[in-house]
């Protein structure tokens, strides 16, 4: 039995925000110095960060544990290093997964020294805590050109994603014009979140770094051409 979606908005310009100079960080749910009791994050989502870092800036080493990390790169390289022995750089398109498990230490810098970066990192909380810490890469470039809703990072693995300690999925879509995207019945709930461009879900448009969180059974995303967005499915 399907159920009509409720759909509730989170507009960009409603984000909380950090300014520190060297950092401008746009949050969808409270992070830091940033509170408000209304926006603690959405099912097992727990962060959006809409972060750009400034040439040559960047966090420092520091811990993280139970958490389930995604960073999207929009523009500029990233460079990432943890106490795993990882080094890299992740380009426009890349995506970084760093499962915190039982502990983990990591750094992020933008990687020029004259461009900035833009990313955004995400947080989803584990279904249960502890574990080896981990980490993965991958650039989904080649399979958004297939159209549709890509996973980038799911709770089975499925369709050559990365397999996380949550049961959730993190779909990448890059949408052609009047595309429409479908959205199963096997999770209960959602979060959509535009990184550009514009889509319509339940009657709401949405526009570069809007958010929505969708409850019921199925919803229809209606997506403009070149528009890309991030779908959460969340139990």
């Amino acid at each position: 039995m399907t159920t009509t979606p409720s759909i509730v908005t989170r507009p960009a310009d409603a984000r909380g925000r950090t300014d520190l100079g060297w950092l401008d960080s746009r949050h969808t749910f409270s992070f830091g110095g940033y509170h408000d009791p209304e926006h603690m994050g959405f099912r097992a989502l727990r962060v959006i960060n809409d972060d750009r870092v400034a040439p040559g800036g960047g966090f420092g080493m520091h811990g993280h544990r139970d958490m389930e990390i995604v960073s999207l790169v929009l523009a500029g390289g990233l460079a990432h290093r943890d106490s795993l022995g990882h080094e890299g750089l992740v380009r426009p398109g890349g995506v970084q997964y760093m499962s915190a498990g039982v502990g983990i230490r990591h750094s992020e810098f933008n990687a020029s020294e004259t461009d900035p970066v833009h990313f955004l990192q995400i947080w989803i909380e584990p279904d249960a805590p502890g574990g080896e810490p981990r980490y993965e890469d991958v650039d989904p470039t080649a399979r958004l050109e297939a159209g549709g809703l890509v996973p980038i990072v799911t709770g089975s693995g499925r369709d050559g994603s990365i397999a996380m300690r949550a049961d959730a999925e993190l779909l990448l879509a890059r949408t052609d014009a009047e595309e429409v995207l479908r959205i199963a019945d096997d999770f209960p709930a959602g979060w959509i979140h535009v990184i550009d461009g514009g889509v319509t879900v339940g009657g709401a448009m949405l526009g570069p770094g809007d958010g929505a969180s969708m409850t019921g059974t199925e919803f229809e995303i209606h997506g403009t051409a070149g528009s890309r967005l991030l779908v959460f499915r969340l139990r």
